[in-house]
């Protein structure tokens, strides 16, 4: 072969060869000093010493091939760190973060970090992205582009400082302890398109200065306790797709301040207090949106037109006919509602339309303006009756009072004559004018009233009346006399749970879906309880027992004879007090109640109900190698595709509620949300899902827990 032709022959490979070395040599130059083989030997070192990875002085050449999520440049610098954790807790602090010159991306997830966030992460220029999610760490905030502390142990307030990350485009902060106001400086993040706060204490109102963020295309602040008003300057951000406000004290109108968002396509501000007229929906509106939650507030009129595909208006003050086409189903809960189909309002509870909307002829306006007439001289008669009938019971009421408090109580005369209690009370107080008012408490304001027997009583006027949650057994009256004590409820026509459960038929009518339906609407009662009210109510007494169903298969929550509000300055200590199997454990040596006696008590319930049985068996053995199908009613048919993730999910929110430590359990506000939120579906099959991987940490990271 001729030298002409070796060349020829190799060109090719001499060629790229060159250009290596001219990549390598270019490297080099650019990395300087960084690249010296004391700066990797220094990075090699700190590696080994960390005690992360299972590596030797040996290895310290061969950091970069040994793929243990170490990247290296081409000079074998370290660029980025992505730890994968086996078992254990680590330390950031046993990981020396100052000699990593060149890092630009440390991941280090699911791995229980914790300590604090070492300063040094602050001296490393090059970092662009940070990812320490699901961790149990503390500390502070760092200077980033992407920034994700969420599923950590984070408190305090957000520093105002956070203002200066102007490179951030990536914040995500949820699911932390923080509390205190949003900081004014967020509003300096202008390159931020995704901004996530939710689950936290947060407070105050959503700062004006939002409206700088005209980047942001993702906007969630729920599960708070933000209120005011919805800030104006939030139309400015018309680039935003989805905007999560629900779970929080919102209040005022709505649409003012959502005009310009043309590219919307999720909006859920449930679970407010949302007030004035819903504006009708329109396609010219919002031409993009796909998904519309406006459940749980005090809106009041009715939409003309929703091109929502996905619409939840339940639960408001809505009124008026259900417009053509709108699924009476996403008004449920709108007492003012009406419909002239008679299984809809059936099925919804929804009254008849009286009035109709028909243009009405003369001879019917005539009738119109004379029973007008009529009625309002009925009106005057009667009033007229009315004042002379009042100035003889005025003269008569005194002689009246002693007499019926001769058979019991003074005030049992409320339970014969309210209106007889109303005027008394109206009068002595001058409708409650402020000058008789002498104390002011979280739910009314006290007034002394003069009765006209001359006793003497405090009246409590409460602020207003909150409606019970739908999951919880609505109080109808109550009765309080010497010779008897009574409470009136709603009456629920399917008993508790334990006489379902435990009667064959019943059992198998209960079909899956409904038992699902039936945990879920626990799960939404118990957050109701535990993080809506004002102290926060925990029930103690949660057992299939305590559980009732109505016709229709809905659960409510009953019996709360020996609830007790949540003192957030008081230890909470108590008397052992509940159903035996349903009692937290810690309650025996502790003594202190708190909302995760609850989440216990509602783990055990919620295998009760898939297995048809108290779980009692693998209660007292959590190393059971079972598998979910066979622990599952036997007494049912296999369930269903449509229903199997779901009996997943309920199962591994139940083993989650049974962890022995109450600071590992999950709050009802996350299985509320985890219930409320589309999961992507499960690969593996039923028979293949045993206990022990219902318990992984794995699977309740996936549901967020």
């Amino acid at each position: 072969m001729t030298m002409m032709q070796f060349l020829d022959s190799n060109f090719h490979g001499m060629f790229f060869i060159l250009i290596y070395v001219l990549l390598f040599l270019s490297s080099v130059l650019e990395l300087g000093s960084a690249s010296t083989p004391s700066q990797l030997q220094l990075e090699a070192n700190a590696i080994i010493n960390s005690g992360w990875w299972n590596l030797s002085s040996s290895d310290s050449h061969h950091i970069c091939s040994l793929n243990h999520g170490i990247h290296c440049n081409v000079v074998g610098s370290v660029i980025g760190i992505k730890y994968q954790c086996s078992e254990g807790r680590i330390q950031l602090a046993t990981l020396n973060l100052s000699v990593f010159k060149n890092l630009e991306s440390f991941e280090v997830t699911h791995c229980s970090l914790h300590g604090t966030i070492p300063p040094e992460i602050g001296n490393l220029l090059k970092l662009t992205h940070l990812d320490f999610c699901y961790n149990s760490l503390s500390g502070n905030l760092s200077k980033l582009t992407i920034f994700d502390l969420s599923y950590n142990s984070l408190e305090g307030k957000i520093p105002p400082t956070i203002g200066n990350l102007s490179k951030l485009f990536h914040l995500d902060l949820s699911h932390n302890s923080f509390h205190g106001e949003i900081p004014p400086t967020i509003g300096n993040l202008s390159n931020l398109t995704y901004l996530h706060l939710s689950f936290n204490t947060l407070q105050g109102e959503i700062p004006p200065t939002i409206g700088n963020l005209t980047q942001l295309w993702s906007l969630v602040i729920s599960n708070n306790y933000i209120e005011g008003f919805i800030p104006f300057e939030l139309s400015f951000l018309r680039n935003l797709v989805f905007v999560n406000l629900s779970y929080n004290k919102i209040n005022g109108t709505l649409f003012l301040s959502l005009s310009n968002l043309r590219n919307l396509k999720n909006l859920d501000i449930s679970h407010n207090l949302l007030t004035g007229p819903l504006k009708p929906f329109s396609v010219q509106d919002f031409p993009s949106l796909e998904s519309l939650n406006l459940s749980y507030n005090n809106l009041i009129g009715l939409p003309l037109l929703l091109n929502a595909y996905k619409v939840d208006l339940s639960f408001n003050n809505l009124k008026g006919p259900i417009p053509d086409g709108l699924n009476p189903y996403v008004l449920k809960g709108n007492k003012g509602v009406c419909s002239d189909i008679l299984h809809v309002q059936t099925e919804y509870q929804f009254q008849p339309c009286l009035v109709r909307h028909k243009k009405l002829t003369q001879s019917q306006n005539r009738l119109i303006i004379i029973l007008s007439v009529t009625i309002f001289l009925i009106m005057i008669f009667s009033k007229l009756l009315f004042l002379r009938h009042n100035r003889t019971v005025v003269k008569n009421k005194d002689a009246r009072l002693t007499k019926i408090s001769k058979n019991g109580d003074l005030f049992c005369i409320w339970n014969y004559d309210g209106s007889i209690a109303y005027e008394d009370i109206i009068t002595a107080t001058e409708d409650f004018d402020l000058k008789y008012c002498i104390g002011t408490g979280a739910y009314g304001c006290v007034y002394r009233a003069q009765l006209p027997s001359g006793k003497i009583v405090a009246v409590k006027k409460l602020h207003g009346f909150d409606a019970t949650h739908r999951h919880i057994v609505k109080l109808h009256g109550f009765c309080l006399h010497k010779r008897i004590m009574f409470l009136i409820y709603e009456y629920m026509e399917k008993g508790s749970l334990f006489s379902v459960l435990y009667d064959d038929m019943e059992a198998m009518e209960f079909d899956w879906k409904r038992r699902v339906n039936t945990m879920k609407g626990i799960a939404h009662a118990l957050s109701y309880l535990h993080h809506d009210c004002v102290p926060p109510i925990v029930h103690r007494d949660i057992s299939a027992c305590n559980v009732l169903l109505n016709s229709n298969w809905e659960p409510t929550v009953s019996d709360f004879g020996i609830s007790r509000f949540l003192n957030l300055d008081s230890s909470n200590r108590t008397i052992v007090a509940g159903t035996i199997g349903y009692i937290a454990p810690e309650l025996a040596y502790t003594m202190v109640v708190n909302e995760k006696c609850d989440v216990y008590s509602f783990g055990v319930v919620a295998l009760e109900t898939l297995m048809g049985k108290h779980p009692k068996d693998i209660l007292s053995s959590l190393q059971s190698t079972s598998t979910i199908c066979e622990i599952l009613d036997q007494r049912l048919p296999h369930p269903t595709v449509s229903v199997l993730q779901d009996i997943v999910v309920v199962a591994i929110v139940a083993f989650a509620c049974l962890n022995p430590n109450p600071c590992s359990r999950p709050t009802m506000k996350c299985i509320s949300q985890c219930f409320l939120t589309r999961l992507t579906p499960f690969n593996i099959p039923l028979h293949h899902i045993s206990l022990q991987q219902l318990r992984s940490r794995e699977l309740t990271h996936y549901l967020k827990l």
